[in-house]
């Protein structure tokens, strides 16, 4: 197997689950992995320490992200679907723990740019402040802060809303409950 091959092998997921979480979308996700991995086979050999290409194809990524953004012009906000949040979510055997898993990486979705890409990065892809900075071109100290008011803010938002229960207890009537009783 190449060494491009087995870049792609080794970074393709996580590369996409953070492109997903950029662009909400994983079609055009798709695109921007494929056009990072584009990059790398053009640009890739003049990275002279082979342990940063992780860093290397996350920051990539992350840019080519921004340069479509600033093409666009514009930023269509799209909420996360089952789809998506499928592919970034782990299955989890409580589904309580499932229900708040999926209600987090649904507010993260919601997150401005500015906190979703620190939190994403660190929570989902498991990235060091270190990098993070590096992927984002930021200070750590503002990747600190990020993750921080993110977190604030996505634990406000859990606490502001009830928590998930499924429909079927939403559903139910008091008097279907009085009756049940007695």
């Amino acid at each position: 197997m190449s060494e491009f091959a087995e870049l792609v092998d080794a970074h393709y997921q996580t590369l996409f689950r953070f492109a997903v979480s950029l662009t909400r979308d994983p079609d055009g996700a798709a695109d921007l992995v494929q056009e990072t991995f584009c990059i790398w086979a053009e640009k890739g050999a003049q990275l002279k320490d082979r342990s940063k290409a992780k860093t290397w194809l996350f920051t990539t990524l992350h840019r080519a992200f921004l340069g479509q953004r600033r093409r666009a012009n514009r930023y269509v906000e799209e909420e996360l679907n089952e789809e998506t949040t499928g592919a970034l979510s782990a299955p989890e055997d409580d589904a309580d723990r499932q229900m708040d898993a999926q209600r987090a990486l649904e507010l993260l979705g919601k997150l401005d740019e500015t906190y979703r890409a620190p939190l994403t990065l660190f929570f989902l892809q498991q990235h060091s402040y270190k990098e993070i900075a590096e992927i984002l071109e930021i200070p750590i100290g503002t990747v600190m802060s990020r993750l921080s008011r993110g977190k604030e803010i996505l634990r406000r938002q859990m606490m502001a809303e009830p928590a998930s229960a499924p429909k079927n207890i939403l559903q139910l009537e008091p008097e279907a409950l009085q009756q049940s009783r007695g």
